[in-house]
């Protein structure tokens, strides 16, 4: 299998409204790869579809293989969903919440798989407990214990980290990369770009168009950066595209004086360059 999810031409609509225009992605097996965007950008919509639970109106999607819908069942046995409301029994402690999905898929190592989650996610302590009685943090541990129960080859979280807290996030991107040193393909939407730069690859979208597709270092590269250089009395403030390259070039015209005392880069972050290409699509379509 060269991809662990291969999407060509793909478009959903809802009526007049097309939620997904023309997507193609290819995600390699064990990358962590990331969606990106505002809300009514798309990314659920997407991770539905590849999920099987919501049917497209065009294109080929493949997914482990497989297709989600006409191979459902077949996919499902390696596939890892969590949404971004838990979805959980409140009255059952975790660990009988974590053996209920663990039984929908008839491991027969269930206890011991059981254990290993568990501990995993750090659980064990309260494993009796009634998850009404946990965090809203704590239960987003349950949650993504109860999606890793029966070992999937790919993990489709969908905002997995929303109202955690930076420690518990910190807690979760650990095991996530963990999981992808074990060759587990993870696809991780979010609109928080710290979490961004955690992976392979970032796919930005608007409105249900992929803006640009590449690594969250590349995509730096695609900022721009406020250069200061204090020579003497004088405060030359230049913007730069691509300053890596155009920096130098800056310099030179300076001869690297003696008399250059200071020189200040001030990058733009991720944050900005995600927002500039998704202003620029916003006035590309005025």
């Amino acid at each position: 299998m060269d991809n662990a999810v291969q999407v060509a031409g793909l478009v959903k609509r809802y009526g007049k409204l097309e939620a997904l225009k023309n997507i193609h992605l290819r995600i390699a097996p064990g990358e962590i790869f990331g969606l990106v965007g505002a809300n009514g950008a798309g990314k659920s919509t997407l991770i539905q579809i590849l999920v099987g639970a919501l049917r497209y109106d065009q294109g080929q999607v493949s997914v482990l293989g497989f297709e989600p819908l006409k191979q459902a069942r077949l996919l499902r046995r390696d596939l890892g969903y969590m949404p971004q409301s838990p979805a959980l029994y409140e009255d059952l402690s975790s660990r009988e919440n974590i053996r209920f999905f663990g039984r929908a898929h008839r491991l027969p190592d269930l206890e011991k798989r059981l254990d290993e989650v568990l501990d995993f996610m750090q659980l064990r302590d309260r494993q009796n407990e009634p998850v009404h009685t946990f965090s809203g943090g704590m239960k987003q541990r349950v949650s993504l214990a109860c999606t890793l129960i029966h070992r999937p080859k790919l993990l489709l979280l969908d905002e997995a980290t929303a109202g955690v807290d930076p420690k518990l996030r910190e807690a979760f991107w650990a095991h996530f990369h963990e999981l992808a040193a074990q060759g587990v393909t993870i696809l991780f939407s979010t609109h928080q770009m710290d979490e961004a730069l955690h992976c392979s690859r970032v796919a930005v979208m608007r409105q249900g168009v992929v803006l640009a597709c590449d690594t969250p270092r590349n995509l730096l590269m695609r900022g721009r950066a406020q250069v200061k250089i204090w020579r003497g009395d004088t405060v030359l403030d230049e913007r730069l595209d691509d300053y890596p390259r155009t920096l130098p070039l800056l310099l030179q015209q300076h001869g690297l004086d003696p008399a250059v005392s200071r020189i200040e880069v001030i990058e733009e972050t991720l944050e900005d360059v995600v927002l500039n290409l998704i202003n620029a699509g916003e006035d590309s379509h005025v």
